[in-house]
């Protein structure tokens, strides 16, 4: 019972396994005595987090989850029950700013997805009923309900087609809200309701559906749809091209009804809500890291001055002077416990070195900094109008510290427009043009085929396909309009569009189909019509295609299209060699190949075959392996017709990013499916080999002739690692350099790589030596790769020695496994589809728009944040140092330096806004040097700016700027008298002059450290300075009633009317900065004299603008170097 509740509460929850049972258009009748009403979730979508009711606990929960949050509340706990030295508001307010910030933004956005999910479950829709056509709102659609959907409509819920106003039953319909696909997708009826297209003739239809439990994938669905007819029952398979999904719309399609199968949180897309698993960033962990260090200083401040106190108080007059006796309470407490009350007492006077705002800092520079992205018009296509899209803005920094680029070949590197360059058949050649192909009948002459083997050939193109016609927008009345001749070919695969487009070069056109009748028309003019039986579609597991087609004359052919290697195998052996030569040169040239086939049938071997595949089609569990069965065992025994070659051009720029990325000391690996021969060509046209690169293979045709295969792959992975380990050149900092002594590049196959990754002993020796060998090349080409396995590569490479910052690149859905295994996955806005966008943290139109934003914004963009938390850290313990000082000459008493107010805003008011501003706008190397000079890149390379040296020496300068301030000012109390009227200042103007030298220095240090100076640069860091300032003067000019205590009365007025308090916190502030203005003299001389070395080797050559900014010197006015 209590699972029940639970799954009906949380529909998108329950294991999803069996089937449902959904009644169409009605239920049965009441008197079976068996039949319990299944119960569906409503068609409400809820995509918002909270309630009214739960907002706040839930929220807190969620908000004090976090490391930092929570320690913070126990240090407000502690300092709300204990008698700690300050008042609970100092670490209260902070924690009180950063979780109401935090709660209000969250509420907003939660706020907004309530009115979304209001708008689309109040939206009208229409349901048949009683043959009648009624008006509801889109929440009280229910499981079973008919559902008509006009043109240019969302369809409300995910549902079966079952007629539409076109007269083959189909519609086309955009899924751009699900999947980013802007291309139109065909979508069928099925057979038996394709007809009915009046609310009067649903009346009649009795009809049921079996079909999987709701899943998250949106291009898998398996299904049975039964009609009954006068007790007869006639069952129809059901799969992805029947069901239509919320949030796509309907296209070219005066109307359709559909029956409504998933409902409201259980239909895919709002299955498909849960977003992709949580990655995080190198500069995350350094974070933790750096926090971890300064706890420990915490609580060794804190132990210190607890120890010392004790030590303090063993002299009877310095425990119980003579102006504070201790009550009878005191001296009868249990001493243990009193000492552990001052060690918390301890920890709250220097909770302020753990920085709770530099947590919310940090996530508004990765929030507002990815629109940076966004907005780079360079990074912008007009082609398809679109620019880069940022996914998750988490991982901005991950993109400055990629060591392993991997990459898709198809769409990626190339274009993905694929041109028909030429064809053989039967060994012999045809180019183009229709000059070569005979077209007369009779014997050929030499060097042609026979006339019937070029005809069959040419219909194998026009009709082993899932090629459609674009037509026009289909009508309720009148038939479709023609198409002949006026339409154009849309298909999920630009390799088919090409192969039938090169069909129509030599003749044979492909006309459309309609009802599952293909016309074509051949050379002589004349329309051939064939019944097309069944589609055996592609997939990259079988990297086949088939159709079984049956002519006017009633011969039945299967024509199949595929890969080399998944085609010979299944074919004649005596046609292969012919047709080899031809393959693997078109290869050699760099084109794509496919292999057609076909086998005739007699009408005995297609009734079994129909047999099978019907009975796998209708299969609800395990159809897909039914299917593959049937298929293995039909695409056999074939004779093979010849082969085509596409040319998919190589992308723009993409040799150039290619070079770039291996002279920022990246390692770049292809990986795709495509045959060796024709990856091989592409990875020397976009130089990822270069002419003197040594190619070493491991592919199946260095096995193929050995009876043990494992030995020879051992006694070859061990000959390449001696002359890696000897011949390798030196690699620096873990990165190899582009252009170092001997380069390697090695070759792999798909069936090369499961010996080396299969789970026996020796492959796992086989799998570190191929790691080692890999590490060593400059390149990597892995050909002929499964989507799993480019995974599992890329997971090998993140989880080798020293955990390297992987980054994986694709446009297609079969590159998502290794885009989601990578710390960075980028998507190419591709041709096939957006499955790879939208399952990216980044994604760029073209690959060459890869280059920027690596070396440039991830660049930036890591400079900024390390110097964010290095930073922070370092302003934040010379704020305490100055604290624990204190207590040495106070008795250990816990008495605070600084003034409540001071506390409370020093890390949110007076040290916030300059460190945002510089973390978002900082450009210490102009954008133009950054993109043209890639070396760049390694200065930044492991982590560099986020090691323990450079946090070593923040820690150090806090420290020595906090013991400058607190001994300077010490010393400039020595003189007892520092005002003009001999009047002697207090403990309360000692901290207001300690406080207002640290602010002004921290701030003037990030001045320094600012190169790129902007309108903004100038606002916040000024500004801060004068709202301390006006503060200070306003916050002690009052007497503010609600404090006990009126400390601050006047103090720092009175302090700045002293000639000596203004002369020294200008000498204690130049005294801090000096040692960073001699270190940014020295460095910019040296950058000076590295400057003119380059330009003298350049011959006079025009340079780059150099990359260092003048200091303090660029104004928010001078943009000659700005992108």
């Amino acid at each position: 019972m209590f699972r029940m509740v639970c799954n009906r509460l949380c529909p998108g929850e329950e294991k999803r396994v069996g089937t449902r049972t959904v009644y169409v258009g009605r239920q049965p009748a009441s008197e079976t005595d068996s039949y319990i009403a299944p119960k569906f979730c409503d068609n409400r979508i809820v995509s918002s987090k909270y309630t009214v009711w739960n907002f706040i606990p839930k929220n807190l929960f969620e908000q004090f989850r976090r490391i930092a949050n929570f320690y913070f509340l126990i240090i407000f706990l502690v300092q709300a029950i204990v008698d700690t030295p300050t008042s609970p508001v100092t670490s209260g307010l902070p924690l009180f700013f950063v979780i109401t910030v935090t709660a209000i933004k969250q509420g907003y956005e939660d706020w907004l997805r309530h009115r979304a999910d209001r708008e689309v479950n109040k939206s009208t829709v229409y349901v048949i009923e009683n043959s009648k056509c009624v008006k509801k709102e889109s929440e009280k659609i229910k499981v079973g309900d008919i559902v008509e959907v006009r043109d240019d409509e969302t369809f409300p819920c995910d549902l079966i087609l079952l007629s539409s106003s076109c007269d083959d039953g189909a519609c086309t319909a955009t899924t751009a809200s699900l999947d980013g696909e802007s291309n139109f997708k065909t979508y069928y009826a099925v057979r038996e309701t394709a007809a009915l297209c009046t609310e009067e003739a649903f009346d009649t239809l009795s009809a049921t559906i079996e079909c999987e439990q709701p899943q998250p994938d949106l291009y898998k669905f398996v299904g049975v749809m039964n009609t009954y007819t006068n007790q007869d029952m006639k069952p129809s398979s059901l799969g992805p091209e029947n069901l239509l999904l919320k949030g796509a719309t309907l296209k070219n399609t005066k109307k359709i009804y559909g029956v409504a199968v998933y409902t409201g949180m259980e239909t895919k897309m709002a299955l498909n809500y849960q977003g992709k698993s949580q990655k995080r960033s190198a500069v995350e962990k350094s974070i933790n890291a750096f926090l971890i260090v300064y706890l420990c200083i915490l609580l060794s401040k804190a132990s210190i001055c607890t120890a010392l106190k004790y030590l303090w108080q063993n002299n009877p007059a310095n425990d119980e002077p003579w102006y504070n006796l201790k009550t009878r309470k005191e001296k009868e407490s249990f001493k243990l416990l009193k000492m552990f009350t001052d060690f918390l007492s301890f920890m709250v006077l220097f909770n302020f070195i753990i920085p709770v705002s530099m947590y919310v800092t940090v996530e508004m520079q990765k929030f507002l900094g990815s629109f940076f992205i966004a907005w780079d018009k360079e990074m912008y296509d007009s082609e398809i109008k679109e620019g880069a899209l940022v996914n998750t803005s988490d991982l901005n920094e991950e993109l400055g510290q990629v060591e392993y680029v991997f990459t898709d070949k198809t769409g990626t590197l190339t274009e993905n427009t694929m041109e028909f360059i030429e064809c053989c058949i039967d060994g012999y050649k045809y180019n183009d043009s229709m000059e070569n192909m005979t077209v007369t009948d009779g014997p050929a002459f030499f060097g042609k085929a026979t006339k019937d083997r070029e005809e069959l050939f040419l219909r194998a193109l026009c009709l082993c396909h899932t090629v459609e016609m674009k037509k026009e927008e289909c009508q309720t009345d009148g038939p479709a309009g023609s198409t002949e001749n006026n339409g154009s070919y849309i298909s999920s695969s630009p390799d088919e569009i090409a192969l039938v487009n090169g069909a129509k070069k030599y003749g044979f056109t492909y006309m459309g189909n309609e009802n599952d009748y293909m016309r074509v028309k051949n050379q002589r003019n004349e329309m051939e019509i064939f019944q097309r039986l069944h589609v055996l579609n592609f997939d990259p597991v079988r990297r086949r295609m088939s159709v079984l087609v049956k002519s006017n004359t009633g011969d039945i052919f299967l024509f199949c299209k595929g890969a080399d290697s998944s085609m010979f195998d299944r074919v004649a052996p005596g046609e292969i060699e012919r047709i080899k030569v031809h393959v693997e040169q078109n290869a050699l040239d760099g084109y794509r190949t496919l292999c057609v086939a076909f086998k005739k049938l007699n009408q005995e071997e297609f009734d079994k075959i129909d047999k099978q595949l019907n009975e796998a089609k209708l299969a609800l569990t395990d159809r897909e392996t039914k299917l593959a069965k049937a298929f293995d065992d039909i695409e056999t025994d074939m004779r093979l017709l010849g082969a085509t070659a596409v040319e998919d051009r190589l992308q723009e720029q993409a040799a150039e990013t290619i070079e770039a990325l291996h002279a920022a000391g990246m390692k770049v690996w292809v990986l795709t499916g495509d045959k060796l021969e024709t990856a091989k060509s592409t990875c020397y046209s976009c130089r990822l080999f270069q002419n003197n690169t040594e190619l070493l293979e491991l592919t199946t045709r260095n096995l193929e002739n050995y009876d043990r295969k494992e030995e020879r792959l051992q006694e070859l992975l061990l000959e390449y690692h001696r002359r890696l380990v000897q011949d390798a050149p030196k690699i620096k900092s873990g990165i190899k350099s582009w252009s170092e002594s001997q380069e390697y590049g090695l070759i792999i196959d798909g069936s090369t790589l499961s010996l080396i990754l299969s789970s026996n002993s020796n492959a796992s020796h086989f799998k570190n030596i191929f790691l080692e060998i890999c590490q060593k090349c400059t390149a990597v080409l892995c050909c002929r790769m499964a989507p799993l396995q480019k995974a599992q590569i890329v997971k090998m490479v993140k989880n080798s020695k020293g955990n390297p910052i992987t980054l994986s690149v694709g446009d297609g859905a079969n590159d998502v496994s290794m885009i989601l295994e990578a710390h960075v996955g980028i998507g190419i806005k591709g041709r096939e589809g957006r499955q790879a966008a939208r399952n990216s943290d980044y994604a760029v139109p073209k690959f060459k728009h890869l280059r920027k934003l690596l070396l440039v914004h991830g660049h930036l963009y890591y400079v900024r944040i390390a110097h964010l938390v290095q930073y922070f850290f370092y302003k934040n313990l010379c704020f305490i140092l100055p604290q624990f000082l204190y207590q040495f000459f106070c008795g250990f008493s816990q008495q605070p330096l600084y003034d409540a107010a001071y506390l409370t805003m020093y890390n949110i008011c007076f040290t916030s806004m300059p460190i945002l501003a510089y973390s978002l706008l900082e450009q210490h190397i102009n954008t133009e040097t950054l993109n043209s000079n890639p070396k760049l890149y390694m200065r930044i390379s492991d982590n560099a700016m986020l090691q323990w040296l450079p946090f070593l020496y923040w820690t150090l300068l806090g420290a020595f700027q906090g013991l400058l301030f607190f001994f300077g000012v010490y010393l400039l109390f020595q003189n007892p008298s520092l005002d003009g009227n001999g009047q002697v200042f207090g403990n309360w103007s000692f901290g207001s002059i300690v406080f207002t030298t640290l602010v002004f220095t921290v701030t003037l240090k990030l001045a320094l450290d600012t190169r790129y100076w902007t309108w903004l640069n100038h606002l916040v860091i000024w500004g801060s300075l004068a709202f301390y300032v006006i503060f200070s003067i306003f916050w002690g000019g009052i007497i503010w009633p609600f404090l006990k205590q009126q400390r601050m009365y006047f103090v720092f007025s009175h302090m700045l009317t002293s000639v000596s308090v203004w002369l020294a916190i200008i000498l204690l502030i130049l005294s801090s900065l000096y040692p960073e203005i001699v270190l940014i003299i020295i460095k910019n001389i040296k950058s000076a004299n590295s400057k003119k070395k380059i330009n003298s080797t350049r011959n006079g050559s025009e340079s780059a603008p150099w990359t260092v900014r003048p200091l303090l010197l660029r104004t928010f006015s001078d943009e000659s170097n700005v992108l």
